[in-house]
């Protein structure tokens, strides 16, 4: 086995760890981004409905929109939960956080930052590309 070889077996287990220790960490990180874009979504659809409609259609809507509201709710409380417990903070969402940090210096140390964004772009396309190709709703 020449270098390149080396080279490319390590690049390949850098980016299965990457990918693994990534979509672990966004389970968690994703709900406190949803929360937030949530609530601006909220914000959004009541400043539209502040006049827009006729009164009969407001209370239909109004259910709606409370409905939304609790699910946000409900959300921010899951959220709470995930990143604390009692006074302390989750070990696995840290623990996550921080493997997360070493693989990427790891990374940047022996392919190079280039390679490290490369990756990281790899990463998100995947992302994407499984959003827009899923059909569950």
């Amino acid at each position: 086995m020449d270098n390149q070889d080396v080279k490319n077996l390590k690049r390949r287990y850098f980016v299965w760890l990457y990918k693994t220790t990534k979509e672990s960490f966004d389970k968690f990180e994703r709900k406190f981004t949803q929360v937030d874009i949530d609530r601006d979504i909220l914000k959004e659809i009541e400043n539209i409905l502040m006049g827009s409609y006729l009164p009969h259609e407001k209370a239909q809507l109004e259910k709606l929109v409370n409905e939304f509201q609790d699910y946000i709710a409900t959300k921010e409380k899951n959220c709470a939960e995930l990143k604390s417990q009692g006074q302390r903070k989750n070990s696995e969402f840290i623990f996550l956080d921080v493997k997360l940090q070493a693989i990427e210096k790891l990374i940047a140390k022996e392919l190079g930052r280039r390679e490290l964004a490369r990756i990281k772009l790899m990463y998100e396309k995947e992302m994407t590309k499984r959003i827009l190709r899923s059909t569950e709703h």
